[in-house]
């Protein structure tokens, strides 16, 4: 295939894939603790044409060499971990991390996933779960005749009855972080898990060893920047663009060079 052609066909690919991922930005913009995607390009191999350094005589050597590259392509989609704006709910199960941290929930199979959404409520056994029903961890479940629940900027869980005002503690809860946290594997319903790029989790008290504290009534709301999509969305349109008319442009060579040849 034409090296022109090739190059555009693989921008075309690259663009395309861009698009993808700034469309699952915007279409998460609501989306509790969700953080932005970002592609990342690489160039492909380059066609050594003319060897830079390479002797050009005996006692002399090329300055500049003749490369030609093959395209882009798509290696990543990096993830944006700063902090989401507060939207205050002032729902008693409602929680966000201020700072570096996941909260914990224990999936069906029984491995550990992590999330930033803090949207929690109760199961019918008095279990905080998750909004797909997936229980947080460590386990806190809330008696019968509970009145309020109270959670603590330390993960410190509280119930007061109607027979004690004053307030029981009833569990803790506490966060995990990792080494990177960008290489964690987003697994959809806001959940992510662990894999060998994140490293082990390191579990503690929430505002210790640098995790972030516990805001009770809040949520942390996706930090996506709509304005910044947009304009994304519109250079990768003109990029697109760009590349179909190398493609076109290409074949109007092509095609001069073959009538004429005829």
């Amino acid at each position: 295939m034409n090296l022109a052609l090739w190059a555009a066909k693989t921008g075309l690919d690259a663009q395309n894939t861009r698009m993808a991922v700034i469309a699952n930005n915007l279409a998460n913009t609501n989306t509790t603790g969700y953080k932005a995607g970002r592609a990342a390009f690489q160039d492909l191999m380059y066609q050594n044409i003319r060897q830079v350094g390479a002797q050009s005589t005996q006692n002399t050597q090329l300055s500049t060499g003749l490369t030609l590259g093959t395209g882009v392509r798509i290696v990543a989609t990096e993830k944006d971990y700063t902090q989401g704006s507060i939207n205050q709910t002032n729902g008693s199960l409602d929680m966000m991390v201020n700072g570096r941290g996941f909260f914990q929930i224990t999936m069906p199979d029984g491995t550990i996933a992590y999330t930033r959404d803090g949207t929690l409520s109760l199961d019918n056994q008095g279990n905080v779960v998750t909004a797909s029903g997936f229980p947080l961890q460590p386990a806190i479940n809330i008696p019968a005749g509970t009145q309020s629940v109270t959670v603590g900027t330390d993960g410190t869980v509280t119930a007061t009855t109607a027979t004690n005002p004053v307030g029981t503690k009833i569990g803790q809860i506490q966060l995990a972080d990792f080494i990177n946290e960008e290489g964690l594997q987003p697994s959809g319903n806001n959940l992510l898990v662990e894999s060998a790029a994140s490293g082990a989790p390191q579990v503690g008290t929430a505002g210790t060893n640098g995790l972030g504290t516990i805001s009770q009534g809040a949520l942390e709301t996706s930090n996506v920047n709509s304005v910044t999509e947009l304009v994304s969305m519109i250079e990768c349109q003109r990029s697109y663009e760009m590349n179909s008319k190398a493609i076109s442009t290409t074949d109007q060579m092509l095609q001069f060079l073959t009538t004429n040849l005829t």
